[in-house]
């Protein structure tokens, strides 16, 4: 996995199901640890990542998936207090943090209730350039084409900062339990995503399917974030049929096995 702003195409590999998507995310998290145990990986939370987690954990417990020497940062946090059970720390908690050998020391995350929100961000920064270009990048798109919590607009912010979240990402947040959503949220940067090695993105279910046929085969726009992530040069994006129903690439992969189809996207 080699990090850049190449020309490849993202690789686009297409499943019967979302239990198939998450669990080939979840082989391919597991597969790094392997290889590399030492691994800095950036994760993301959310519905989407409910299943892929579940996996990892599985994978853990079978013997492949080794996180005692790994370290992670979060994409994102919202703007409440970390033991807030809203708040992805509490997520990250609950789905697999607390189920696999992860020390907490190698646990880092922004506090979303900082008082000083841009200190907080710039140390979440400096803490993240210490440790290099982290090895992977987990993450999921939003139904407007959000990635982490930067929203569709003229401009994305490029590293770690405090951002107002939109009427639809805050609806998103209430159908999955956040209630009542917060309306502000700390996350990563675009530039500090696409820093990563690699960047592996999941997406499943109908209701992703406008937005990833954008972010894959539309331009590459602040209007819909996700498709920046094209501009790395090892971007991996798995997706149900569902997700992919759109896509006009996505109709003719080649079948791989295991239900798999893979092509190569624009």
């Amino acid at each position: 996995m080699a990090r850049g702003s190449g020309k490849r195409s993202p690789r686009v590999r297409l499943f019967d199901s979302a239990r198939e998507a998450s669990r080939a995310a979840a082989e391919a998290i597991a597969l790094l640890l392997l290889q590399r145990s030492s691994a800095t990986l950036v994760l993301a939370s959310g519905k989407t990542m409910v299943p892929v987690y579940r996996e990892l954990v599985r994978l853990h417990r079978e013997g492949h998936a080794p996180f005692s020497k790994a370290s992670t940062f979060n994409l994102d946090e919202l703007a409440i207090a970390p033991s807030d059970p809203r708040s992805f720390r509490t997520f990250m908690d609950r789905h697999l943090f607390s189920k696999v050998d992860l020390p907490s020391r190698r646990v880092h995350f922004l506090r979303g209730d900082a008082r000083d929100p841009v200190a907080e961000c710039a140390r979440y920064e400096a803490e993240l350039a210490r440790f290099g270009p982290p090895d992977l990048a987990l993450a999921g798109i939003g139904v407007n084409g959000h990635v982490a919590y930067l929203e569709p607009g003229a401009e994305l912010a490029p590293v770690t900062s405090r951002v107002s979240l939109s009427a639809a990402t805050r609806r998103a947040l209430e159908s999955d339990g956040i209630v009542p959503a917060p309306r502000a949220a700390l996350t990563m940067g675009i530039e500090t995503i696409l820093a990563a090695r690699a960047i592996l993105l999941v997406a499943t279910g109908r209701g992703k399917r406008d937005v990833v046929a954008a972010a894959l085969e539309g331009p590459v726009t602040p209007t819909c974030p996700a498709s920046i992530l094209r501009r790395n040069s090892d971007l991996t994006v798995m997706l149900d049929r569902a997700a992919a129903e759109k896509l006009k690439a996505g109709r003719g992969g080649r079948e791989t096995g295991n239900g798999k189809r893979e092509t190569t996207g624009t």
